[in-house]
């Protein structure tokens, strides 16, 4: 099928060529460019939930539950779960997906797991185009919930309009707490678990970071949850609710997503440095270059401006 029908199909609600849609840009197969060109015009109106924190913090769980709330409005939602790599395919291992098997029959979710291929940031390098094909088909929410992520992968804020941080019950002390960079990029907080020892030491730690930053504009809620029962779960989206209307009100909507569309130009223009010099890898005049850095006569940084400039 060509690559404008495809586009098409899915537009029309066919499945199999969203799914398809997706392995193409996921991938980088041919016809990649030409689909996400055609998409593209149409994407800009879904709102965008990532969900992060460490492995076991139970965001599956959460994100399942929520799932349940958004259809309960009618509205339609999908799902990127980004799930670590098999070693040997490459794919995701479905560790999140099969938490949501409730939803399988249900025509208005969609749920697709993408591999980490070994990406840090808790995301895949395909996560973005993936959203901006499920927003051209007309999905108005998207939940990206991310692989299980320490301090610093944190770079699902590229992706979301707004970020869901989990945590539970006795995640570090305050001083962990200072140096996280998952405190920095968070609009909502979630204390899983709330139900064991430890939840109201770890929101009372929570406050107090929060109280030490900047308090001027959005100050994220902490809401506490027991998922794989449902309490909470009510008022944590009440709170995505309540940031999104912050966000359009104040104008920062626009500005956030403004500085992703530069962010993703950069990555694409890295991707494309690095597709054109993987291309000329082989070539006579990159031979000579390596010879030249191997014999210590020349730098491999200027090698690399030499090429660049040709």
């Amino acid at each position: 099928m060509e690559p404008s029908d495809l586009v098409a199909a899915a537009r029309q609600g066919d499945r199999r060529a969203l799914a398809r849609i997706i392995s193409i840009v996921e991938d980088r197969r041919a016809g990649a460019d030409e689909i996400l060109e055609q998409l593209y015009p149409h994407s800009g109106t879904a709102y965008v939930i990532g969900l992060t924190g460490a492995p076991g913090a139970g965001k599956s769980t959460i994100t399942d539950r929520l799932i349940g709330t958004v259809r309960s409005q009618g509205d339609e939602v999908a799902v990127l779960a980004v799930d670590p790599s098999s070693p040997f395919t490459g794919g995701a291992i479905l560790g999140d997906r099969v938490r949501m098997q409730d939803h399988v029959s249900d025509p208005g979710v969609y749920v697709r797991s993408m591999g980490s291929r070994g990406h840090l940031g808790g995301v895949s390098d395909a996560t973005t185009r993936a959203v901006t094909v499920l927003d051209a088909v007309g999905k108005p929410f998207v939940f990206v919930e991310t692989v299980g992520v320490g301090q610093a992968e944190v770079e699902i804020v590229d992706a979301a309009d707004t970020t869901v941080v989990v945590v539970n019950p006795g995640w570090g002390d305050a001083i962990q707490a200072a140096k996280a960079g998952l405190l920095e990029i968070a609009d909502v907080f979630v204390v899983n678990k709330a139900d064991r020892p430890g939840a109201p030491e770890t929101v009372r730690d929570l406050k107090q970071m929060l109280m030490l930053g900047d308090q001027s504009g959005w100050m994220p809620p902490i809401i506490e949850s027991v998922a794989t029962t449902g309490d909470g779960i009510d008022l944590l989206w009440k709170a995505v609710e309540d940031h999104r209307s912050h966000l359009t009100v104040s104008g920062e909507l626009q500005e956030r997503r403004r500085a992703r569309v530069e962010t993703e130009i950069r990555r694409g223009l890295v991707a494309e440095v690095l597709a054109a010099a993987s291309d000329r890898l082989g070539e006579a005049e990159v031979d000579g270059l390596v010879d030249e850095v191997a014999s210590r006569s020349l730098d491999p940084w200027t090698a690399a401006r030499r090429l660049l400039n040709d």
